[in-house]
């Protein structure tokens, strides 16, 4: 009683200061004092003991049934509260002298106040979910778990999460989630958390980006070209693969490979009086891209004399980009929020603008997006959040050595893991640490997986029995999560739980995954060996330092199948090289392949037989990454994460050369500096590297590769 009149009392001083009386003059309000609890619990004081000295202007006591019945018969009304003040600051001394720290009881029973109303608003907030989620039952992908043993552990990180309020600090922009250890990261992550509330804004710029489409559709537009690397690209590429090309719309292509016949294959099965190109870079600077919009340029300004019109920018504001787009009169500049990062940003305008121009349903996806995001909210328990309850199971199973989320491809999603490879890799793969994805793997039988994988099925509700005969036999032995769309669209939804999951699975595991530390190397690398090329080029470098760079002198393991006139071709067979690799395999390992060159079906086909023949070999996953693309996407984790992969880089010579308009070097030069710029910067972290310059006869060698003994 005492505290409550001394708290009044506090109240009215605040409530008649100049500054609370220039807020009310303005019409604020406010918040009046609340007497909770107010029944008597025990039975030898009177009923109405916590109502009658408590009464004043701007204070509220909420009563139980009895306590209001008994006030209602004998009880007095007065202004009391201000009655007794100076009892009640001798009380307060009192207890102070008796060794009673009223500031620690207060604090005490503060607490415990606050938690008696967190845990039923939680209860609520889980019926609330749980409600939901079953009204966007037919919307969105259900999820099916079998976690080997894990379930316990999951559940106890799930509780932990929901105990520092994962939920809400995440959205409320808490940058201590993640390990911050200067000032600029906590400012970094900050600035890289637009994509928890960005379908909301970007509903709002739909009609307007729905136009823009329709009338390209009506220009007669049949071709958009995508230029762009990484997330700026993959998530349009994914959709691309999921919807097929719709009819009356142009046809979605994206080009990020540098080889030479990959430029010359988009652009002769282009009609260039008819297709637009989309120059997609978040910081308007990228190496790849601007190669790609410089030869373009230059192709349609051949063509007519307002060569801007046919190129429309995406990127972030007041980028190098954007100024090009507003200097040469592009078509349109759509500038993206900033604190999108590029591997978050598919529910963002580089993935909408692509998938509106190629007349997918983008306005279907962004609402299933925020289906999605409603049940992600900040509200949710973890319990019940789907894309935290997914990033909790992942960081789980990574920390019990589960850590190849290999992706099955089959049905309409197969494509998927194409995407969520790059937001995994280049989120987590840092610090010795991280997750690592697998995808496009062709199948295998359940002995030819290690103990190291989790398996992840993503696909529509009538291919779900057939996945779930083929993930059966896996799950004696294996975590396996299977989740089951309605239909295509339910697209939208995975790109959220999904940066959600990653998200929270960076916290568990102590990493930050809005940030990319190690890919600067490669390109650090790849410019010094571009910048000897052109000495070369100008006469300037008479040691021959670049040319030196593509023999084996200089690499730890290197076999030329193909001379190119700039070293020794070393004559070993295949089986000498997968021997090679062999001996440095070790439990818990992974092999990339890394392609320098174009991809087309028939090399794709090649790939997947060596990664059969080196599973069944060696019993340990693989990847496949064309280059330069993944140094855009599980780059970061090459360098930065676990240990435990071992790199093949295969290199070629194009021929003939494609010139870069204003540049020194053409593509092919690019694509090989590429290679050896990431060839050296692996080499220096000590990861175990080799490269097979395969010549010019690429599908030869691959053959080579990929036969028998």
């Amino acid at each position: 009683m005492a505290n409550a009149k001394l708290a009044y009392r506090r109240f009215r001083e605040l409530t008649a200061t100049d500054r609370w009386l220039a807020l009310a003059a303005d019409g604020a309000r406010v918040q009046r004092m609340l007497w909770a609890s107010t029944s008597t619990k025990n039975p030898l004081y009177g009923d109405v003991r916590y109502v009658e000295p408590l009464i004043g202007p701007e204070t509220v006591n909420t009563l139980p049934d009895e306590t209001i019945a008994a006030f209602a018969d004998h009880g007095r009304v007065s202004v009391s509260v201000s009655d007794g003040l100076e009892d009640a600051e001798l009380t307060v001394d009192d207890l102070g002298k008796a060794g009673i720290d009223f500031g620690r009881v207060t604090w005490q029973l503060e607490n415990e106040g606050v938690q008696k109303f967190i845990e039923p608003f939680d209860k609520l907030m889980a019926t609330i979910a749980d409600r939901t989620r079953r009204a966007h039952r037919g919307a969105l992908a259900s999820g099916r778990a079998a976690l080997a043993g894990a379930e316990a552990t999951v559940n106890q990180n799930l509780a932990a999460l929901q105990g520092v309020q994962f939920g809400r600090r995440i959205w409320a922009r808490d940058a201590s989630l993640w390990p911050v250890r200067e000032e600029s990261d906590a400012e970094a992550i900050h600035g890289r958390l637009g994509w928890l509330d960005s379908t909301g804004h970007f509903c709002g710029r739909l009609p307007e980006l729905l136009e823009f489409a329709a009338a390209a559709r009506a220009e007669q537009i049949r071709s958009v070209v995508l230029l762009g690397m990484g997330g700026s690209s993959l998530a349009a590429e994914v959709a691309q693969r999921t919807f097929g090309s719709q009819p009356g719309w142009p046809r979605l292509r994206v080009l990020d490979n540098t080889d030479p016949d990959s430029v010359r294959g988009i652009e002769q099965s282009l009609d260039l009086d008819a297709t637009l190109f989309l120059v997609a870079s978040k910081s308007g600077t990228t190496l790849e891209t601007m190669s790609f919009y410089r030869y373009f340029h230059e192709r349609i300004a051949e063509r007519t004399d307002t060569p801007g019109r046919r190129f429309i920018a995406i990127t972030d504001p007041s980028t190098p980009l954007a100024e090009e787009a507003a200097a040469g009169g592009f078509r349109a500049c759509f500038e993206n929020p900033p604190d999108i990062g590029g591997r978050y940003s598919a529910l963002s305008y580089f993935g909408l603008v692509p998938m509106a121009l190629a007349g997918f349903p983008v306005e279907e996806m962004l609402r299933r997006a925020s289906m999605m995001q409603s049940l992600c909210g900040p509200f949710v328990p973890a319990s019940h959040n789907p894309g935290v309850q997914l990033g909790t199971v992942l960081a789980v199973l990574a920390k019990r050595g589960h850590d190849k989320v290999t992706f099955v491809a089959s049905g309409a999603f197969r494509s998927f893991g194409l995407w969520a490879e790059q937001l995994l890799a280049e989120s987590t793969g840092k610090e010795g640490r991280g997750i690592v994805p697998i995808a496009d793997e062709p199948p295998g039988s359940p002995s030819e997986y290690g103990s190291d994988r989790v398996f992840v099925w993503l696909g529509l509700e009538e291919e779900a029995a057939a996945a779930s005969a083929a993930l059966e036999p896996l799950e004696a032995s294996h975590p396996v999560l299977q989740f089951t769309a309605p239909d295509r669209t339910a697209l939208g939804g995975e790109f959220y739980r999904w940066e959600m999951a990653v998200a929270t699975a960076g916290a568990l595991l102590r990493i930050n995954p809005f940030d990319q530390p190690d890919v600067e190397a490669s390109k650090q690398q790849t410019r010094e060996v571009l910048a000897a090329w052109a000495g070369e080029a100008r006469g300037s470098d008479s040691n021959g330092a670049a040319g030196r760079g593509i023999g084996p002198g200089e690499e730890p393991f290197s076999v030329l199948w193909g001379g190119d006139g700039t070293g020794e071709s070393l004559k070993r067979s295949a089986d000498e090289v997968l021997d090679a690799i062999a001996d440095l395999v070790g439990p818990g390992d992974y092999i990339a392949i890394l392609p320098y060159f174009a991809e087309t079906p028939r090399r794709d086909n090649a790939l997947s037989a060596l990664r059969n023949r080196l599973r069944a070999r060696l019993g340990v996953a693989t990847t496949v990454g064309y280059g330069p693309r993944y140094l855009h996407s599980t780059g970061q984790l090459h360098k930065g994460g676990p240990e435990s992969g071992i790199f093949l880089l295969l290199t070629a010579s194009p021929v003939p050369e494609l010139e870069i308009p204003g540049q020194e070097v053409g593509f092919g030069r690019l694509i090989l500096a590429q290679a050896l710029g990431d060839l050296r910067t692996l080499s220096a972290r000590g990861r175990r590297v080799a490269r097979i310059h395969l010549g010019s006869d690429v599908d030869g060698g691959l053959e080579r590769l990929t036969a028998g003994p």
